[in-house]
């Protein structure tokens, strides 16, 4: 019997971490894809904050030909911040999905006290500016280099996502991007403490017709942002046609990500989420955000 969910099957994940990374991650992209063959899955899109995940994500699909799986790239300090040209390269080279700022934003570095951290897979000390990047100038207007990104996105018809971005800079964002005619917009994990969207903006978003990142690890020891329970009620008031179910595990003190994934699925149907809105969230949106 596998140790999967059977609604895992065809499911999609779109945010875990594995590694080739920086940071200590649980397993190494191939574990991570054998686990995904094993929950017999349709695909992952594989997320790093410190470079493009493209190329890694076309090397996977070269061998799993029979799976969907995609890349992207954040726009960190690691990789030229908030580039056009970055980007651009990303889109030709296959990017599903561009992540704004996360690590490098300057909502981030504020959240952990801007502190001159080492990388974890590293005794050299860790060198990043104390400023973080931000969406807007001084007078909080859009910088120009954010709106040729937009325009990017749209042409390629790809997934924006919010990232680690303020709530008041994904509003801003969100605004933009419609009149950029960017189609598919990922607001991040909106529970998680780093950047949490209040309920009255989630609903807001819901409106203007953005996916919302309803995250397992907002849910767990790491962060302890809110109950399983509070998670599944947020689920019923938003609306299963309006989210996606995500892990952003990876983590080398957690478990496997499609392990979180699995138990994710089955604590939301203990607390009332049906298996037509876990099948909505785990297979049919996220399939429409990646244009299969």
């Amino acid at each position: 019997m596998s140790e999967f969910h059977p609604l895992l099957e065809n499911a999609f994940e779109l945010h875990v971490h594995s590694s080739p990374s920086l940071f200590p991650r649980k397993q190494t992209d191939w574990e991570l894809i054998e686990d995904v063959k094993a929950a017999k899955m349709a695909g992952v899109v594989i997320k790093s904050h410190e470079s493009m995940t493209v190329e890694r994500a076309q090397l996977i699909r070269e061998k799993e030909p029979n799976l969907h799986v995609y890349g992207g790239v954040a726009c960190n300090y690691f990789t030229g911040g908030l580039s056009p040209y970055v980007v651009d390269t990303a889109i030709r080279l296959g990017a599903k999905i561009v992540w704004m700022p996360t690590f490098s934003s300057e909502k981030h570095q504020c959240c952990f006290g801007k502190k001159k951290t080492r990388f974890f897979n590293s005794n050299r000390p860790f060198n990043h500016p104390e400023k973080g990047l931000e969406i807007w100038d001084e007078n909080k207007k859009l910088l120009p280099e954010v709106h040729e990104i937009l325009d990017l996105i749209a042409d390629a018809n790809i997934i924006l996502a919010t990232g680690h971005l303020s709530p008041e800079e994904v509003l801003v964002l969100v605004d933009a991007a419609k009149e950029h005619k960017v189609e598919k917009v990922l607001i991040q994990h909106t529970d998680l403490g780093i950047a949490r969207i209040p309920f009255d903006l989630e609903q807001q978003l819901v409106k203007k017709g953005c996916i919302l990142e309803k995250c397992y690890l907002a849910c767990s020891e790491d962060f302890s942002d809110l109950t399983k329970e509070e998670m599944a009620e947020s689920i019923k008031k938003l609306g299963a046609d309006s989210c996606v179910m995500v892990t952003d595990y990876g983590q080398s003190h957690n478990i496997p990500p499609i392990k979180a994934l699995s138990n994710f699925v089955e604590e939301m149907l203990s607390l009332g989420i049906t298996e037509s809105e876990i099948e909505r969230m785990i297979q049919k949106n996220p399939k429409q955000l990646l244009g299969l």
